[in-house]
């Protein structure tokens, strides 16, 4: 029952935050919005922040657990295409999607939030794994916009142009391509 709540807590949270802005949204607001008293809401989350920190932390241990398999692999061409693979994977959840809307729509105020600095710094790490130390910086930036091109088919499509399923496999035929490189 306690995860229960604290899922429709976050849930409550992230459409409210991607829809009102996380500074204009309040505690209040979300436990009225749940049905249940600011304490009630307090018992699972202090702060808003920790809303935050919760929405993202799975995303922080996709990113490790990525890191950690392609750092035990060599840097070869297989390698660089099945870390795509796997983190194309990793982000067809459709959780993913509503907490990417909610970052990008809060940019500014949530800039300095601690577990996203976590989140830029893994996405760092990982563009660097993905090319051969050393490689032609054209290469280099190829590799790492292969993984940046299955974010933007999703950002890039009008709603309902196409499948998600044909996003998804444009997204990848796209990042296969700059791998090429």
């Amino acid at each position: 029952m306690r995860e229960d709540t604290r899922t429709r807590i976050q849930e409550v949270a992230l459409r409210l935050f991607t829809e009102q802005g996380y500074e204009a949204t309040s505690l209040r607001e979300i436990a009225e919005e749940l049905g249940v008293t600011k304490a009630a809401l307090y018992y699972h989350f202090k702060t808003k922040d920790d809303i935050v920190a919760s929405l993202v932390e799975k995303r922080l241990t996709e990113l490790d657990e990525l890191l950690a398999w392609v750092r035990s692999r060599p840097r070869t061409p297989e390698t660089r295409r099945e870390l795509v693979d796997r983190y194309a994977d990793n982000i067809r959840a459709t959780r993913h999607l509503g907490i990417a809307r909610f970052l990008e729509r809060n940019q500014t105020a949530l800039r300095d939030h601690p577990t996203l600095i976590k989140i830029r710094e893994r996405m760092m790490q990982l563009t660097s794994e993905i090319s051969e130390p050393g490689a032609p910086p054209a290469e280099r930036i190829s590799h790492s916009l292969a993984l940046f091109a299955l974010h933007a088919g999703k950002w890039l499509m009008k709603e309902g142009e196409l499948s998600d399923e044909e996003i998804h496999k444009a997204c990848l035929e796209v990042a296969h391509r700059l791998l090429e490189r």
